[in-house]
């Protein structure tokens, strides 16, 4: 029966306690409306009396105070505006962002990690001298070119052609040529091991990058430009160029640094090649049946150097991240199908565009310096675009520039005239250091 007696008793002390408290508030109420005047007493239709409310806030009387076994006469305090507004100070912690100091110091201390940030990953992209901001650390970026190098030897797998074979040493003397060029136009010691033919033994890599490496090595159709285009306008690289020889500015070239250069030819139709981060430049035979001479695959191989060398791929990274950011804003206010389509429009492709010709000015000093004609490029360019197909439809949806345009903007840059002058003093035994 002990829990009987126990329950009664806790019951007993809860009505007592209830029944204090009701009374307790009958007696502030009928203490507040015997203080209110009749002025404040408006008459209802029905015949009964309203008081108005707050009525004895008017007069002064704080009802905030509180008695009671609980309270211990505990009082809330609270202010009056300058509208005769009484405002109680609310209870519990405040909020951080409810002090105006604290947010202050959030804000000056977020904005400076901010600039802190992107200042201290801000380059400089050799010859062009564009600025360009990259989060992506350089070891992370070698190591996933690495990855996907060992990932697209496990796609290929009995379709690489072995190191002996007369297509794979005719395209690794042309690498070579395009590193050694690389080296005199950064003006830097020897900072990488020889250029050698990679094996088709794959590795072990416990990540996987064979979705990157797809997007990388992507080889859609080109689309043909209007005149009107905006990268058909290089005017931004002579601006760029200037700017970072006042500011004096020194190329970044860190990146480069300590790399093993390895080549692979790959037996496949595809029309196709690529530089992968970390110096893993790969070949397709579909790209050696269309283009026979050396000058022309020295073209090419300069063209995607250029690409590793101006650091394409983690600057594309760290754009997508923020075209993300962007993407993920709109989605609040516009339909999800027209945010995408604007931002490939006004974002994603003209980017893209840019580092083509980017890679493309680069790739022609290389090749020129390596002792390879540069009046070839242009013509390389316009035969790759027949090769591909080139539509009036995608003037303005394609990744890269049509062949057509390319071919005549580079024509007739500066650059054009910059690397014939490399290479008529490579052709007469001077080879010219620094160009980049």
């Amino acid at each position: 029966m002990g829990w009987y007696t126990r329950s009664k008793v806790g019951i007993d002390a809860f009505r007592s306690f209830a029944k204090f408290s009701l009374n307790n508030s009958i007696q502030r109420t009928n203490h507040c409306n015997s203080l209110v005047p009749n002025a404040l007493v408006k008459p209802n239709p029905s015949g009964s009396s309203r008081i108005l409310r707050n009525s004895c806030f008017q007069y002064g009387i704080k009802q905030n105070q509180y008695s009671g076994p609980f309270f211990g006469g505990a009082r809330r305090y609270y202010y009056v505006d300058r509208h005769q507004i009484h405002h109680f100070r609310p209870r519990g912690p405040h909020r951080w962002f409810q002090n105006p100091r604290i947010v202050l110091i959030v804000v000056l201390v977020g904005s400076g990690l901010v600039i802190t940030v992107y200042l201290g990953n801000l380059e400089t992209i050799p010859y062009t001298k564009r600025t360009h901001f990259v989060l992506l650390s350089k070891d992370i970026e070698k190591r996933l070119g690495e990855s996907q190098f060992q990932e697209m030897k496990k796609s290929f797998k009995g379709k690489i052609l072995p190191a002996l074979h007369p297509e794979s040493v005719r395209v690794r003397l042309i690498a070579t040529d395009i590193i050694e060029a690389l080296q005199r136009g950064l003006r830097k010691e020897q900072v990488w091991t020889d250029l050698h033919y990679a094996s088709d033994a794959v590795e072990p890599h416990e990540t996987s990058g064979h979705e990157t490496l797809m997007a990388l090595s992507d080889s859609n159709p080109e689309a043909k430009w209007s005149k009107g285009d905006e990268i058909l306008d290089d005017s931004w690289v002579q601006k760029s160029r200037k700017k970072g020889q006042e500011k004096g500015s020194e190329s970044t070239t860190g990146h480069i640094e300590g790399l093993q250069w390895e080549v692979l030819v790959v037996n496949d139709p595809v029309v196709n090649a690529f530089c992968l981060p970390g110096g893993k430049i790969v070949v397709f035979t579909g790209l050696l049946e269309h283009f026979r001479t050396d000058a022309e695959i020295a073209t090419i191989i300069g063209h995607e150097v250029g690409h590793a060398v101006a650091r394409h791929a983690a600057e594309g990274i760290t754009k997508n991240l923020w075209f993300a950011i962007i993407q993920l804003v709109l989605y609040q206010f516009v339909m999800p199908d027209v945010v995408n389509t604007m931002s490939a429009l006004f974002l994603r492709l003209p980017f893209s565009r840019r580092m083509e010709m980017e890679a493309d000015y680069i790739g022609l000093l290389l090749m020129a310096s390596a002792g390879y004609n540069p009046r070839i490029a242009p013509s390389v360019y316009e035969k790759l675009g027949k090769i591909s197909g080139e539509s009036a439809l995608r003037d303005y949806l394609s990744t890269h520039p049509s062949g057509k345009k390319r071919a005549q903007l580079l024509a007739q840059a500066k650059v054009m005239d910059e690397a014939l002058t490399i290479y008529r003093e490579v052709q007469a035994g001077k080879g010219i250091e620094g160009f980049l």
